[in-house]
C-alpha cells in the first residue's frame, strides 16, 4: 500500500480500492463514498472485454466473473494515469448486449479522491500498491444472490433464472477462487449487511487515522 508519508501525497489524487463479492453492497458503498468525498468513481465493470465479434448466444455463455473477462491491461493503465493526475478516455459498455459501444468513450478526470470499485479490485497484484487505502465488503452468499438478481433484472435486462444459473455456474466459484482470498489485502473489512452510515463512519475514521482525510 502506498505510504501516506510520501512527500508528493498532496500533489496527486488519493486512491481508494473497494472490493467484495457481487451483491455484497460494495457498489452502494462506493457510490455513497464518492458522493461524500466528491470523488471520481472508477467501476471495473466498465472494462469487460468487447465481445461484439461473438454471437448473442456465445456472449451469454461467457464467464463474466473470471479475471480474464476484464481488460486488465487497459484499466491498470487508466488507473495509473488517474493516479498521475491525467484524464483518461474510458470505454462505454452495454451490459444488455455484452459488448462495448463502438467509438464511444467518456472523458474521466481525477478529483482529489479516486475510488476503484469491483469484485476483483483487490485481486490483480498491480492494483493494491496503487491504493492509499482499501476496503473489502463482506456479505453472506444468499444476500449477494438476492441483490444480484434484483440488480441484473432491473439494470441489465436479465431474467431471474439466468441470474441464478450464472451465480451457481460462475459467480460463486470465481468468488471462492479470486474474490474471497483478496480480503487479506484490504486495509479494513466492513459488513455489507450493516448500516451504510456505520460503514462510512468506520472508513472515515480509518482515513483520518491514516492522514488521508
Amino acid at each position: 500500500m502506498a505510504s501516506n508519508t510520501d512527500p508528493s501525497r498532496q500533489a496527486r489524487p488519493i486512491l481508494l480500492g473497494i472490493a467484495g463479492c457481487s451483491g455484497s453492497g460494495k457498489t452502494t458503498l462506493a457510490r455513497e463514498l464518492a458522493n461524500q468525498l466528491n470523488a471520481t468513481l472508477f467501476p471495473l465493470d466498465l472494462y469487460y472485454r468487447d465481445l461484439s465479434h461473438l454471437s448473442p448466444e456465445e456472449r451469454h455463455h461467457q464467464n463474466f466473473d473470471s479475471p480474464e473477462s476484464l481488460e486488465s491491461e487497459l484499466f491498470i493503465a487508466h488507473i495509473r494515469a488517474l493516479a498521475a493526475g491525467e484524464t483518461i478516455q474510458r470505454p462505454v459498455y452495454d451490459f444488455a448486449a455484452h459488448s462495448r459501444v463502438a467509438g464511444a468513450f467518456d472523458a474521466i478526470a481525477p478529483s482529489k479522491f479516486v475510488i476503484v470499485e469491483g469484485i476483483l479490485a483487490l485481486h490483480y497484484v498491480e492494483l493494491p500498491p496503487l491504493y492509499d487505502f482499501s476496503i473489502y465488503v463482506d456479505a453472506p452468499n444468499e444476500v449477494c444472490l438476492n441483490r444480484r438478481i434484483y440488480r441484473d433484472m432491473l439494470e441489465r435486462g436479465r431474467t431471474e433464472q439466468s441470474v441464478r444459473e450464472q451465480f451457481a455456474a460462475t459467480a460463486k466459484p470465481m468468488a471462492d477462487l479470486y474474490v474471497l482470498p483478496s480480503q487479506t489485502r484490504a486495509s479494513v473489512t466492513v459488513s455489507g449487511t450493516e448500516s451504510l452510515d456505520w460503514s462510512i463512519e468506520r472508513i472515515f475514521g480509518a482515513l483520518r487515522k491514516n492522514g488521508l482525510l
